[in-house]
């Protein structure tokens, strides 16, 4: 099969509002990951690896820093055909609204889709944390004459309550989709051939399509979204089969499973790494220095490029690049997004870039730019699950200090 042969389109997401704050000033699939890395940089690396290098990346909300990591990191150069290219939301002549859902999405781009003619088109979410070869996803699709077919993972009965589930029959082509089934609904929707710990399919919102299938299915719907609209109504019109996925996949669109995902990256064996020779992700080159530390305790710490750190203990955190912390400053479940810049030694700055001296801080995500003064204690005082404060907010028991926020000497959370 030729590269030709296949067009990806990731989707770039709505407004993001389960990672608000994350998202008040950027995209999604921008927000930062891993201590270096953007979220988009998963589906578009898994692409690149899986030789597919014709991208669509659909976006709406926010997009400036999105669009600004996109061109300035995959520039595929001019000895390939192939692309990397944003389809922001637009109002034309024909439709005056924007994205009104994923299938909605992709509907307002089909003019684009043809002009690729691939034969197949995969739609890829832009919030999952996975690492997938996608020939092995399309060899399935070929081998059973599909039209559509939806990669899916086996879960337990305590996990199907969160998923779309999926019933099939014993060759894999699926009868039944069931969105977040109630617990007396589960044992109608059990597929054949799994395993008593794992007995359901949970559909990963991940799809292939026959491109001439997708085209007529979108021109013949108005329903705005794939799993809730499209994929239940194909079942019964179109051969619709499952692609069974067995490694670490995680929907890192929640600040819970986000910060956990997070966090679970500072293992010496974590169940994801960014790293592997055959299979990287990639993301933008920075051409930073090496991190500087002085009389530090680490713990079970991911440390990114371009930090300077003076005499504090870390435990369990992700560092991201630029971070800055100064001396006596205690830290724990932390996920630090780092700076976007340095500043200069020349300015006095009321409360400087970075975490101050003598902080406290545990069970945190500081995203980038913030200014931590000293003395601070970023706990959880109150033990809240959710709060909206002027300086920060609290979501699931985290405590997410925004972007370009400052937090004066003193202040207790």
């Amino acid at each position: 099969m030729r590269k030709s042969d296949v067009l990806a389109v990731v989707l770039g997401g709505g407004k993001g509002t389960r990672l608000y704050p994350l998202t008040k000033y950027r995209a999604k699939p921008a927000v930062p990951f891993g201590g270096k890395f953007r979220i988009i940089d998963v589906p578009i690396s898994n692409c690149l690896n899986s030789n597919i290098d014709q991208i669509y990346i659909l976006t709406q909300f926010n997009t400036e820093s999105l669009h600004r990591h996109i061109y300035s990191t995959y520039r595929l150069g001019r000895f390939t055909e192939g692309f990397v290219d944003i389809l922001a939301a637009q109002q034309t002549t024909e439709n005056m609204d924007w994205y009104q859902g994923t299938a909605d999405a992709v509907r307002q781009n089909l003019e684009y889709i043809k002009e690729v003619n691939a034969s197949y088109t995969i739609i890829l979410s832009g919030d999952h944390l996975y690492r997938m070869d996608y020939n092995e996803f399309l060899k399935t699709h070929v081998e059973k004459k599909a039209d559509i077919t939806i990669s899916v993972k086996p879960v337990s009965r305590n996990e199907a309550s969160g998923f779309g589930i999926l019933k099939t029959d014993q060759e894999s082509r699926i009868h039944q989709f069931v969105e977040k089934p109630e617990s007396n609904q589960l044992d109608a929707a059990r597929s054949p051939g799994l395993t008593e710990e794992t007995p359901f399919l949970a559909s990963m919102g991940i799809y292939i399509f026959t491109t001439k299938v997708l085209i007529d299915i979108l021109n013949q719907s108005s329903s705005d979204d794939f799993g809730r609209h499209i994929i239940p109504s194909s079942i019964g019109s179109y051969r619709v089969f499952a692609h069974s996925f067995s490694g670490y996949w995680r929907d890192i669109g929640t600040m819970e499973s986000f910060f956990n995902a997070n966090l679970e990256l500072t293992s010496l064996k974590p169940p994801f790494t960014f790293y592997d020779e055959n299979f990287p992700i990639y993301t933008r080159a920075r051409s930073l220095p090496g991190s500087r530390v002085d009389n530090c305790s680490f713990e079970h710490t991911l440390l990114a490029d371009g930090c300077f750190i003076e005499k504090s203990k870390i435990r369990k955190s992700v560092v991201g690049i630029r971070t800055i912390i100064s001396r006596n400053s205690e830290l724990e479940n932390c996920v630090l997004m780092g700076n976007d810049f340095y500043e200069s030694n020349n300015i006095n700055y009321t409360v400087p870039i970075g975490i101050g001296e003598n902080c406290i801080i545990k069970n945190a995500i500081i995203d980038k730019n913030a200014r931590i003064g000293n003395n601070v204690r970023i706990i959880n005082r109150d033990n809240a699950k959710t709060a909206d404060r002027q300086n920060y907010y609290i979501r699931e028991g985290i405590v997410v200090i925004p972007k370009n926020t400052t937090i004066p000497d003193n202040q207790i959370i």
